[in-house]
């Protein structure tokens, strides 16, 4: 099996060293930004399994990082985010932009590591039960079975991909430069290739059935949603 990997997005450099160096010798793989606009160009574009996520950081900070990762590209990876802010209100904050749970500086890196194989077990149990549905559409991704209403739908990889991305973020759009990073791993520069697979994706989820469930909006993008 291969070894789990982090996204560790701290800007005290010292502490992200000592951080990034236990973490790797417990035997997890480490990638490393000191900002927050670097870091979620980072999670947008790779899978990891686990992001440990400062509060305060220069370009972009944690909570934007954060509620950009679920409300814009659906990202589902657990976040477990740091802070020197202990208020109720700072912790509620951080839960309310979608961080899986909260560490408060100063932190003993036994107890950081502790979470973050807690939250690892937690989410390899829900990949192995990962079934997700909108309507009639059920998505198995251990099987990678698409169906609806019980009838399997065949769709490219890359269609796989698109669906997969906008079910997971259902009800919510997800803008057009987020779905190519999600499916592609970077941005196209030709904006129709995007288009072309969505209305092959659209012909095979929508054209035998009365009820839309792809949509799209200017400015806003694609989503799946069942509004019968």
């Amino acid at each position: 099996m291969s070894k789990a990997t982090i996204l560790l997005v701290e800007d005290h450099r010292d502490l992200a060293e000592m951080l990034g160096e236990r973490l790797a010798n417990t035997g997890y793989a480490v990638d490393y930004s000191h900002r927050g606009d670097t870091g979620l160009e980072l999670a947008l574009s790779n899978h990891y399994d686990l992001i440990v996520l400062d509060l305060s950081l220069p370009g972009l900070d944690g909570l934007e990082l954060c509620r950009r990762l679920r409300d814009d590209a659906g990202d589902t990876t657990p976040v477990l985010m740091l802070t020197a802010r202990d208020t109720v209100e700072d912790r509620v904050s951080g839960l309310r932009a979608g961080a899986d749970d909260y560490l408060v500086k100063p932190f003993a890196a036994e107890e950081l590591l502790a979470r973050v194989d807690a939250m690892l077990r937690r989410q390899l149990h829900y990949a192995s039960s990962g079934t997700v549905s909108v309507g009639g559409l059920t998505l198995d991704p251990a099987q990678r079975l698409l169906t609806r209403d019980g009838e399997p739908i065949r769709l490219t990889p890359i269609g796989y991909r698109i669906v997969e991305t906008l079910m997971r973020a259902s009800p919510a759009y997800v803008s057009r430069p987020v779905l190519e990073r999600r499916v592609w791993g970077r941005e196209l520069a030709e904006s129709d290739s995007l288009r072309t697979h969505v209305y092959t994706v659209r012909k095979a989820l929508d054209k035998p059935y009365e009820s839309a469930l792809l949509q799209s909006a200017a400015g806003a993008g694609y989503r799946i949603i069942d509004e019968t």
